[in-house]
Parts: structure tokens; sequence; C-alpha cells
């Protein structure tokens, strides 16, 4: 694996490859039958969703939706919301990260109060130490820790969502001075922006 003073990399693009097919794989069995509605949270999820359904053994009907969060109670607040209905469907929640489990429990409480007829979660990393409300995930990718974490969809400042591999923060400090650090260190001086 690579690294760096101020980064390293954390998993690497075979290893999300792989452990990818094999929740793809759980799910096949587990809704050979069904015809489960994929709900994709942006932004950071969309690598692993496409990813992910094309380890699927059936036609995967998949949604998107725009979560954010505002004021100091955290409410959840929808900026793009499906646009199918999840009525009677088995629903499954595609998320990139689940840490404190708050949205992903209003997510919940959302599917079920529009009728769906079951609701489970497939997520890639699993920030467990960090959880606050009691959610349950079915489909786990990777428990990890509380670094930041950038690539495989995972932004800082909009950046590295890209990176076919994930990398976790060593020096906080060097992102917040030099956004673009990583992106100079992977693939040499990165080029001025111009308006």
């Amino acid at each position: 694996m690579r690294s760096f003073d101020f980064a390293t990399e954390v998993i690497p693009a075979d290893e999300l490859a792989s452990r990818v097919a094999e929740l793809g794989a759980a799910i096949n069995v587990d809704y050979e039958d069904r015809d489960p509605l994929f709900v994709v949270v942006l932004k950071g999820s969309f690598p692993f969703a496409a990813d992910l359904v094309r380890h699927l053994d059936f036609p995967a009907e998949v949604d998107f939706m725009l979560l954010n969060r505002f004021g100091e109670g955290g409410r959840v607040g929808i900026a793009m919301d499906l646009a199918e209905p999840v009525f009677d469907r088995d629903v499954i929640i595609v998320e990139d990260v689940i840490d404190t489990g708050l949205t992903l429990k209003v997510l919940h409480r959302m599917m079920e109060d529009r009728g769906a007829a079951s609701v489970a979660t497939v997520g890639l990393f699993d920030k467990a130490r960090r959880r606050i409300a009691d959610v349950g995930i079915e489909y786990r990718g990777f428990e990890v820790g509380d670094e930041y974490l950038v690539g495989y969809g995972l932004d800082w400042k909009g950046l590295y969502r890209n990176l076919d591999s994930v990398w976790a923060f060593l020096d906080n400090d060097a992102f917040v001075n030099n956004p673009r650090i990583l992106a100079d260190a992977l693939w040499g001086e990165s080029p001025t922006p111009t308006r």
C-alpha cells in the first residue's frame, strides 16, 4: 500500500472490488425472486452502488436521494427526492459511510412511512464506534476507525471521489492548508485552475 507523511492508503482497489462482489453475492441469495429498489444516498455512494449492482443476478432498479443535515439539532432534509415510489417495495438503502446512524435511522423511518414492504441497508464503511442510534446494517463492507477517509466516493472539499482506493488522513492540517496535496503526490503538480 502507498503512503505519504500526510495520508496512507488503507483499503486498496482490489480489496474494495472483492468485498463489493461478496456483498452483491449475499444480496443475490437473499433477494432471489424478489424485485428490490436500491435507494442510493448521494453523493458519496455512487461508485459503490455502480459496482455493487454489476454483481447482481437480476435486473436492478436504482433510484437516488440527496440528503442534507442542517441546524444544531442535525435535522435531515431532502435536497433531491426519489423519482420512484417505494410503496409495497423491498428497499435496499445504499450508503457509503454509516457513523452515528442518525441519518440512516431517519431514512429507514421515511421509507417505512412511505409504505415500503421491507427496508435493508448495505453500507460500505461502518464507523461503529461513533454509533448513537441503533440501526441495522444487513450488509456491511468494512468496519473503519474515526480517521478521515477519501477515495471511492468519499471526498475532501469535493476532491478525491474518483480514487479507486481509500486513503486515511494522517495530517488534517496538511489538507486544510492544501486540499490538493494528495492529488499532487499521486499525479504530480495539479494545474492551477483558470476562470
